[in-house]
């Protein structure tokens, strides 16, 4: 009972505060002076043809518009509020809960894992990979990272995505609906008072790290942002390689992207704009992923001067084995960074 009460209490006070036609002029006729016709002598009047109007060329909308980096920009997030739906466990380090909030009109869940102690706490955002979402869970594969964060002191919030359940389903090409989902969450924190909206960082596994990149060129407000096994900031490189791992199912509409439409999606040309800290891990054995896109991924960012580490794991696969000890290294470094990075 007193568990219940003081959760009660938590929930009340998370959601007390609230983030002309113009005028034709008409023609004077005058009657020329002279003689007026005789009714012996009639006026002929010839019509006289009027050409027929040409037709007003509608623009055809452009399907790219809205998915490019400079668009994302643009537009505006959050409104509404995250909502705190039910505990999901309580453990001597952090209570979870199940949130839900609004994204483009539809509603998006996840979990939240509330660290013990006085709040608010810095935010960690964990952006799981790529899951048959026929299969998904809410509590999927990344919650063990979300776990280790919260034990370490920091709040996290793990979206499922549009598309995901029990998350609505809605457009999402180039995944861009993925990352406006994300860019609503960032919008929507300071709803939450055991959140510090201003120290928020970004956690994120193969496609999750995809997302991230996306996020970090559209938003400068991320303060770190850890890169785990991730997609290429080049969609032509992820588009080809879901294609193959699809065996033709998914990727064939992203490819017939014209050139010139792509460099506007793609985050690998918006790379000098991002002012995040990035820190990027990758297994040297990773087959899903090729580990040489973490590399250039590095490469790039080193040369355009941005704050950035990388860290490769001899022997580790796409996903590092529970528990082992290249997943120890992958969270001490992790945290780590954001410890230094989050204030």
């Amino acid at each position: 009972m007193i568990l219940g009460l003081s959760f009660s209490l938590l929930v009340s006070g998370c959601f007390g505060r609230s983030t002309a036609p113009l005028t034709t002029p008409s023609a004077t006729l005058t009657r020329p002076a002279g003689p007026s016709p005789s009714p012996s002598s009639p006026i002929r009047h010839t019509p006289t043809p009027v050409p027929s109007p040409s037709p007003t060329p509608s623009s055809t909308p452009d399907p790219y518009a809205d998915l490019t980096i400079e668009a994302l920009r643009q537009r505006s997030y959050g409104g509404g509020s995250i909502r705190i739906e039910r505990v999901l466990a309580v453990t001597s380090a952090f209570t979870r809960t199940l949130i839900a909030y609004p994204s483009d009109g539809l509603t998006i869940y996840g979990f939240m894992n509330i660290p013990r102690g006085h709040g608010p706490f810095p935010v960690v955002i964990v952006l799981h990979g790529y899951v048959d979402p026929q299969r998904y869970s809410t509590l999927a594969y990344t919650t063990r990272y979300a776990d280790a964060f919260a034990r370490a002191g920091f709040l996290v919030l793990h979206p499922n995505y549009r598309n995901y359940p029990p998350s609505d389903e809605g457009p999402n090409p180039f995944r861009v609906g993925y990352a406006i989902d994300v860019l609503n969450l960032i919008a929507l924190l300071p709803t939450l008072p055991m959140a510090q909206p201003e120290a928020v960082g970004l956690f994120g596994h193969s496609m999750g790290g995809g997302i991230a990149l996306r996020v970090l060129a559209v938003h400068p407000g991320v303060k770190a942002a850890v890169l785990y096994g991730s997609m290429s900031a080049d969609e032509r490189k992820n588009f080809e390689r879901i294609l193959q791992w699809s065996g033709g199912r998914r990727g064939r509409e992203e490819l017939s992207t014209p050139e010139e439409a792509l460099q506007h999606i793609s985050p690998v040309f918006y790379l000098g704009a991002i002012v995040t800290p990035v820190q990027i891990h990758h297994g040297a054995a990773d087959t899903v992923v090729p580990p040489e896109w973490s590399r250039e991924l590095y490469e790039r960012l080193r040369t355009l001067g941005k704050p950035v580490e990388w860290y490769e794991y001899p022997g580790q696969p796409h996903t590092f084995p529970a528990g082992s000890e290249a997943e120890r290294l992958l969270l001490e470094r992790s945290i780590a960074f954001f410890r230094k990075y989050l204030r």
